[in-house]
């Protein structure tokens, strides 16, 4: 009971967290953060590791995301396969809510490390519509906790076993949530709005383990 009243109260916690951060965005308060971090990190990120960091675009895309929510639903035959299947769902209308509602343009072609598209498209190009919050960071941080709880709790697993799989997983969601930036994809406040959004949903179907 205890662990589920410090779940609920988490996952409002970071639900709150996330609607100050995003009136902060509405407000255009993390512009010169952005750009400054953005840079900082590109600078810092070889061009040899884009091919690298641009596959983890494709582990948390939509169709993989909700293929391995569906094989955890599976695995746990629970109230909680409902649960986190509406909050996953819940998660994507807020998201495209907030793309609707936010005017939070992606960065512009110049930060977009992709030699393919940035042949075809101007070096000023910038994407159209908002960008906050980011989709990739709300699934990957959702996904990434729903995992790692499941390794926590499992009675199959030694304790080391655990150990390395939650830092196998930790790293994923950190290299997902770092390319978005490295690559052009996102703003760091992107990012940082959508691993929020997406803790507060994972955190919400804990209740129901």
């Amino acid at each position: 009971m205890k662990s589920k009243v410090f779940f609920f109260l988490l996952s409002l916690s970071f639900a709150f967290l996330f609607f100050i951060f995003t009136y902060a965005a509405k407000r255009n308060l993390f512009q010169v953060f952005d750009f400054n971090l953005t840079v900082k990190i590109q600078n810092r990120t070889s061009l040899k590791v884009d091919d690298f960091l641009s596959s983890f675009s494709a582990l948390a895309s939509f169709e993989i995301t909700a293929l391995l929510l569906f094989l955890i639903i599976l695995a746990r035959k629970k109230l909680l396969g409902f649960v986190a299947l509406v909050a996953f769902a819940v998660i994507h209308v807020v998201e495209i809510y907030g793309k609707t509602l936010l005017d939070h343009p992606g960065p512009a072609m110049m930060f977009y490390r992709s030699g393919t598209v940035s042949s075809i498209f101007p070096q000023w190009y910038v994407h159209p519509g908002s960008s906050y919050p980011s989709g990739h960071s709300l699934r990957i941080v959702f996904l990434g906790l729903l995992i790692a709880y499941m390794i926590i709790i499992s009675k199959k697993l030694s304790f080391n076993t655990k150990a390395l799989a939650n830092l196998f997983i930790a790293s994923i969601v950190f290299l997902t949530l770092y390319s978005r930036i490295s690559l052009g994809e996102h703003w760091p406040s992107d990012v940082i709005g959508g691993s929020m959004l997406g803790a507060s949903a994972a955190l919400f179907s804990l209740i129901f383990f």
